[in-house]
């Protein structure tokens, strides 16, 4: 990557809110009143809270989309409310939901706007835009020229991050940027999302109204009360652990055990190395004898860049005519990214294991419904440990 390296180091910058209110004419009470915070640099920090409690307006002060009334807003040590508008605003990416592209620009112009604006060249430009569409997974020969009504949602929204990223700012505000997609589609989003920030190391402020959500994304979350007051500010550990308060823990809802899943990524588990790769351009006939030899029934078809593409099953090989022509298209995968509830929901659509994909949508393995299963009893053993240690110390039977 030319302008962003795969390191440790934080490109993201530390964000700081520092008494912000904002008034509206005409209102008594403010659509934000006294909100503090710090953001930590290169981390996710997701905002949750109910429709109108004024989470978006607190995001968009940050960008100045939304002039706040009072207090004080820094970026990187630097004072938000000081800067030339135009100039903040190119330092800060900014992802929306239904992705907010340009419908008479190319994918290409759609996501060279910034760099456009800042005055690089040309080349520069186009070699940037190449590599956003490479990282995001969108391939530049296949999508660069098309226009956003030829794209699919999914397909729209990770224009939109490109986009939100093309400068490299270090900072990036996402308001429910995966709302309006099917759930499937949201969760490879989601899971684009934290391959990225696992080599990127953004700032993020993200906004969702998603309890499970902001706990699969962030490493922080602030669960948000009316005039945004801040419920809660922590790890999302520590909040399915202990909410704050009863309005918190309504918001966590029930099964919290079950939502320790979340909190799992699927590369924290063992992935199974032992379904029969294949390829589109090897012989039926090639295929079945090596499903027999193994005493399989599918096999798994990968593509020139080895990421999964659907199942095939050893009689539909019989009389086919190529791999190409035959199989089941894959309904669902899933990454290393993804979590646990992931994987299960996964499972349940495919009705069995499930392919699991690297940082660049290679196949890395399967995860089978039994390490799940397994998962989720350790899990309760934990919790009934915990439980039974709990009671010990209050003097109560277990």
């Amino acid at each position: 990557m030319s302008e962003q390296t795969v390191s440790d180091e934080v490109s993201g910058v530390e964000i700081e809110l520092d008494h912000v209110t904002k008034r509206y004419s005409g209102t008594r009470a403010p659509a934000v009143d006294d909100f503090s915070m710090v953001v930590p640099a290169g981390k996710i920090v997701v905002f949750v809270g109910p429709s109108g409690c004024g989470k978006t307006t607190t995001m968009r002060m940050i960008n100045r989309l939304i002039e706040p009334s009072s207090g004080r807003i820094t970026i990187g040590g630097d004072d938000a409310l000081k800067l030339d508008v135009d100039t903040l605003r190119r330092r800060i990416g900014y992802a929306i939901q239904q992705a907010g592209l340009f419908p008479h620009f190319t994918v290409a112009q759609n996501i060279g706007v910034v760099p456009g604006l800042l005055g690089w060249d040309k080349k520069r430009v186009t070699s940037r835009v190449e590599e956003m569409m490479d990282l995001v997974g969108l391939d530049p020969a296949d999508f660069r020229d098309r226009y956003p009504r030829q794209l699919s949602g999914g397909q729209q929204q990770r224009v939109g991050v490109a986009r939100a990223l093309a400068a490299d700012p270090p900072v990036l505000l996402m308001d429910e940027p995966f709302g309006a997609v099917d759930p499937i589609t949201r969760g490879n989003l989601q899971d684009e999302l934290l391959r990225l920030q696992t080599d990127l190391k953004k700032t993020i402020v993200f906004v969702t109204h998603d309890f499970d959500e902001a706990v699969k994304l962030g490493d922080r979350i602030a669960v948000l009360g009316n005039q945004s007051k801040i419920l809660q500010y922590d790890t999302p550990e520590s909040i399915l652990a202990n909410p704050a308060d009863d309005t918190v823990a309504g918001f966590v809802g029930a099964g919290a055990s079950l939502k320790q899943l979340t909190l799992m990524r699927v590369r924290d588990v063992e992935l199974e190395q032992d379904a029969l790769t294949i390829t589109a351009d090897e012989s039926p006939a090639a295929v079945r004898e090596k499903l027999t030899t193994q005493r399989k029934q599918f096999a798994l078809v990968l593509d020139q860049r080895r990421r999964p593409v659907r199942w095939v099953h050893v009689r539909e090989l019989a009389n086919a005519s190529s791999v190409s022509s035959v199989g089941k298209p894959l309904r669902d995968v899933v990454s290393v990214q993804s979590t646990l509830q992931d994987a299960l929901e996964a499972m349940l659509a495919e009705g069995g294991s499930v392919p699991v994909t690297g940082s660049r949508g290679e196949y890395a393995g399967t995860i089978k419904l039994d390490t799940v299963i397994s998962t989720i009893q350790q899990i309760r053993d934990e919790h009934a440990d915990d439980a039974t240690a709990d009671a010990a110390d209050e003097g109560a039977p277990a």
